[in-house]
Parts: structure tokens; sequence; C-alpha cells
């Protein structure tokens, strides 16, 4: 099923209940939100130990250790499990869900949330959102490379082997998209539950043997490190904050599993294994010299267990990939529907899941430029070079929002509100900084995918303005004199019903004005359809379909959807029935514009040259309203129309 965005209005109802948390709910919530956070433990200790000189002794490894603990705790547990969760969108959330809730009806506007113009909080929630496509372009990679370079433990034989198949995994990965996870998704949830055991279990050994690690709860040793390192404590700071990376997706994925499950897993299960994993790193890399290249997370199996992790450490990163790629798909048709980027093919891949989504477009393009950063920098280490700059910029800008929600939406004090928003925007603009430097080392490579994604949001959304504006100068004849046309009879009626699709509000769209010089004519019973979707996730169905009685035979119908949900036209037009409109939906035809963007003369253009130009080949390519809301291809008619910008 295809779906796709006109343009967003207020917000509607559509508050989604609250699934309360039971043990299958957190297992679903393993499977979804823990992957990339989960599999941190690949790569994160060693490049930490690469930037910190390589061989390190207590003070030190217990400075490093105390810095990944308080980074999880205060980002991770903190943060966002108490804080940014917190800031749902009716049960959806998601950096483009929380610019929604923070412009939308539900914030206040009185002083304190006056400082920060609308403009400006809907270009953090636009870049924030870009950037984390090229979050999900790295997570990949990163992640399975990381995965297969363990067989180096057990032989360099294979090493020459890793990069050919992790290209392989991954195009497997991405090729596998289409199929949907409705079916291999129930497996994830204990793959992942087995894998934290696993690193658990692995970290706690080394942490019985060397209990000392566990003197890294004390902060005091993370600030000593710091202090002893000067400048350098930021390229510290940068390798630390792999550990985190996977943050965003316990609010992006929250109306998948609720808040409750994730809370549950994090605290009960992620957290625990993730700790005793870095600890028992810590304590290996401190009581053992590591060669270069090694992975101290490789290093805390035997060598029997080496094998086996490999192929569970494989199995981990290819959910955690699944699960960003699944998020790439959802925060498209966020955009989508909200109007900031253009229709694309969506189909649905699951009869019972909402989130099970696929599409073409991006999982392609996502494909190339993954297996693109995978050849070109060639292993893990050097790909966390890349890695990082993106997510800590989305961090500093959900950050951001969440301080204006405190505000707006949950009418906090000003004063509490900027102490505790201020707290994390110290740990979040060290984080932001300490990834700046990253940039001459493949940082550059989300920055401008993001920048350049952010580019085509905002022409898509100024170039459908300017369409609209356009087509308003088209309709010449005032709604009073059509009316009494089509009341005296100047309009001949033919037999059969006609649904015009339209952008506008009003019930005379050009489109049909533009169909009765060309026809001379319209349908019996008539109808225009309005489709709106909103900035709340959901409608509730008492507000989904609206109908105006126009004149007789002739109604207009507005339906509105949530940015989640699939619009069903067919359905709203059922729904229309029960509310008076009387349409035979035996001969009903449905009509849409076919329009042709070209360059307006000088005085005229609404659009400047370079971004009407991508504008219009965006235009060109969006899909059309016959497959966007599934309408059937033999009862549908397009109108063509040159629109001058």
């Amino acid at each position: 099923m295809r779906e796709g965005g006109f343009d967003s209005v207020k917000a509607a109802g559509g508050e989604r209940s609250d699934r309360g948390t039971t043990a299958a709910l957190g297992l679903t919530a393993l499977g979804i939100v823990y992957g990339d956070l989960g599999t941190s433990p690949l790569y994160t200790m060693q490049t930490v130990v690469q930037v910190a000189g390589g061989s390190i002794g207590r003070a030190e490894g217990l400075g490093l250790l105390s810095l990944i603990v308080w980074a999880l705790l205060i980002t991770i547990s903190c943060k966002y499990a108490l804080f940014v969760m917190r800031a749902d969108n009716a049960g959806e959330g998601g950096i483009l869900a929380l610019m929604s809730l923070v412009t939308s009806g539900r914030a206040s506007t009185n002083k304190a949330s006056e400082q920060t113009s609308p403009v400006v909080l809907i270009a953090m929630g636009l870049f924030g959102a870009a950037l984390l496509y090229g979050d999900g372009a790295i997570t990949p990679a990163i992640s399975v490379l990381s995965a297969l370079e363990g067989v180096n433990v057990v032989t360099p034989v294979l090493k020459p082997y890793v990069l050919p198949a992790a290209v392989v995994v991954l195009i497997g990965l991405f090729a596998a998209q289409s199929w949907g996870t409705d079916k291999i998704g129930r497996v994830f949830g204990p793959v992942m539950l087995l894998w934290f055991a696993v690193i658990g279990v692995l970290g706690a050994i080394q942490v019985v043997q060397h209990p000392d690690v566990l003197a890294a709860i004390d902060p005091r040793h993370a600030i000593h490190t710091l202090s002893q390192h000067g400048f350098g404590s930021l390229a510290i700071l940068g390798a630390v904050f792999l550990a985190v990376t996977g943050g965003e997706a316990l609010y992006a994925d929250m109306g998948h599993v609720g808040r409750g499950p994730i809370r549950a897993a994090w605290y009960g299960i992620v957290l625990p294994g993730l700790l005793l994993s870095y600890a028992g790193q810590t304590a290996l890399v401190v009581d053992t010299p590591i060669k270069p290249g090694d992975n101290p997370f490789f290093l805390l199996a035997p060598s029997w267990g080496v094998w086996p992790l490999v192929i569970l450490a494989t199995l981990a990163t290819i959910i955690a990939s699944q699960a960003i790629i699944t998020g790439a798909f959802s925060l498209t048709r966020q955009a989508m529907q909200l109007g900031w980027l253009p229709g694309m093919a969506i189909r649905q891949t699951s009869d019972s899941e909402y989130g099970q989504i696929y599409v073409p477009l991006v999982n392609w393009t996502m494909m190339a430029v993954t297996v693109g950063l995978a050849v070109g920098f060639g292993s893990s280490d050097k790909l966390a070079g890349a890695y990082g700059t993106a997510v800590a910029t989305t961090m500093l800008l959900t950050t951001l929002l969440l301080h204006r929600a405190m505000v707006a939406v949950w009418h906090w004090r000003a004063r509490t509100a900027a102490l505790v928003a201020g707290g994390f925007l110290v740990v979040d603009l060290a984080f932001f900084f300490a990834n700046i430097l990253k940039i001459g080392d493949g940082g550059w490579v989300p920055l401008t995918m993001a920048a350049i994604l952010y580019t085509l949001m905002l022409t898509w959304r100024r170039g459908t303005e300017a369409v609209r504006t356009r087509l308003m100068g088209l309709v010449t004849e005032p709604a009073e004199v059509f009316l009494e046309k089509l009341k005296n009879g100047a309009i001949p009626r033919v037999e059969g019903s006609g649904i015009f699709l339209t952008r506008a509000d009003t019930a005379l769209p050009a489109v049909m004005l533009r169909h009765v010089e060309d026809m001379g004519a319209l349908p019996a019973q008539l109808a225009t359809l309005t489709v709106r979707f909103v900035q709340a996730p959901r409608v509730n169905d008492g507000k989904r379909v609206s109908v105006d009685h126009v004149a007789r035979n002739f109604w207009h119908i507005t339906a509105h959807f949530g940015f989640v949900e699939i619009p069903d036209l067919l359905e709203v037009l059922d729904h229309a029935h029960g509310l008076g409109c009387q349409l035979d939906m035996k001969t009903a035809r449905f009509y849409a514009a076919h329009d042709e963007v070209r360059p307006a003369l000088k005085p005229e253009r609404l659009l400047s040259g370079w971004r009407r130009m991508v504008f219009a080949f965006m235009y060109r390519n969006a899909v059309r309203a016959v497959d966007r809301f599934n309408l059937p291809t033999r009862h549908f008619v397009e109108i063509g129309r040159q629109i001058d910008l």
C-alpha cells in the first residue's frame, strides 16, 4: 500500500492508550529498541583504548570506564528513559514527533515559551531527522564489520575476507527488506536476550577476577582522566560517545512497544549487561596488554567460544541494522505525511503491525551508501571516526526541543526547566564538540548527507506552498456564481458519480473548474475530497471525516489522518456515506490533477532558479494520488495542468 502526504494542519485527537508492561513486550523491546546500544561494546572500548594511546594502566582504565558508565547513566538512564520519553506525542516518539508536539496546539504560548520561534523549532526537528539518516547509513556498516572482525582473534588468515563477507551480509540485509520482518521479527527479542546474557556473563567473569574495576562508579576517576589529558580529552569523549549512540532509538521506537517495556528492559537487562561487558573489557586491557588492532570484546571469550560469539554478534548486528532501517522507513513516512518530503512508494509488509513498512527508494539508497562506507573505510576502527557526529548533533537538538516541551507542554517553571535541560545540555555540548573533531576523519559524511536532505525538505515545503499560491490564482470565478450555475442548470450534470481530489480546503477546487472548462459538464453526483495529515500520530474515528453539503447532490468531504496512519480513502467514503454523502460508488470516478512545473516570468517567480529545478524534479517523480491512496486505477482520471513557478 502506498502512503503519502498532502499538508499538515492543526493537531487532532488520537491519544494512544498505555499498553502496560509485560514480559512479552519487554522481550519485544529488546529486539526492536536495543540493537544499536546493545552492540556498542563490539567497538566502543577498542576505540577508546586506541584514542587513549593503546596501553593503559589501572588509573586510566578506571577513568575511561567511569566515563562510559556515567555517559550511560546520565544520557540514557536519566535523560532519555526518564525525561525525553515522557515527551510523547500521543504515544509516539522521535524528533519529528517531538517537533510536532512543541509546535502544535498542545503547546501553550506563554512568555517563557515564546522565546523560541516556531520556525527555529521546526528547523531543529527537521535537521535532527535528516541527521538520523546519516546515522542509519553508518550503523549497519560499523556494526557488521566489527562483528565479523572477531574472526581475527582466531586466525589472521581470514582477515582479507572480512570486508567481502560484510558487504555480502549488508546487501542481503537490504535485499530482504521487501519481504518484511513480521515473522523473523519474532526471534529478535530472544536473540537479543541471549546476547545481553552472554556479554554480561563474559564481562562478569573478568569483574570477579578483578573486582577493583567496580571503583569506576566513582565519577572522580572520570574527572581525573579528563583533567590529565587536557585538550586531548575531547578525543576521548568522542570515543566514549560510541557507547550511547543508540539512545535516540529508545525515543523513536516508543510508539511500537510503549515507554514502560522500554524502561523495564533497560534497567533490568540492557544496562546491567552493558556495564558488565564494559567493566570486563576494562579489567582485561588493564591486566593484559593487547596488540594494536585487537578487540578486547572478543578477547573476553575463551578460545573455543570465539566462533560462536562471532556468529551471535553477527546476528545481533543484523538485528541492530534492521531496527535502524525500519526506523528510517518510519521517519520517511512521518516526514511525507507532515508535508516535508514528496510522496514515495510505501508498501505495508504486515497486516497487523502498522510499523512494518517498506520504502524501496530509501532502502536502496541506504544500501548504496552503507556498502560504499564499508568499502571506503574498510574497517570498524576507521569507521568510528565517521560515527557519532550525526547522533551527537541530534541529541543536542533533542535537548533543546525537550526544554520547549518542559515549559510549553508540561508547564514547568522556567527556572526548573532551565536547570534540568541545562544539565543535559552541558553533557550534550561536551559530546558535540568532541565529535566535531571527527569531521576530518569521516564525520563530514553524515553531516553532508543531512545537509542535502534538509535542503530537499525545505525545497519541497516551499515548492508545495508556491504551488498552492499559484493554484489559488487559477480560481477566477466566485463560488456563488459557480453554484448558481449548478442550480439553474447552466452546467449540465451527466449520469454517474465524480470525486475530485484536492489539496485545497475549498469545495470548488481549480481541478474541478478545469474539468468543467474541458468537458462542459459535471457528474450527477459530485464530491470534492480533501486529505489532511495532522500533527498528531493518530486521529480518533469520530474526528476522521467531516461532510459539508454544498448543493444538490454535491458534497465536500474532509478526511484527517495522523502522521503514522495508513490513509484509506475508500474507507473514508464509506464513512462519508453514513454522514449523508449519497455517492454511488459503483459508478464513481476519481479525478486528480497531473501538474507540470515550469519557469514563470521573472517578476512572477515564486521560487529561485535552482530551487525550482530541484522541486520540479521531486514533484515530477512523486508518486501519484492513485498509488498514494490505493485507489482503483480503472476508475481514476488525471487532468493535466501547467503551473508557472
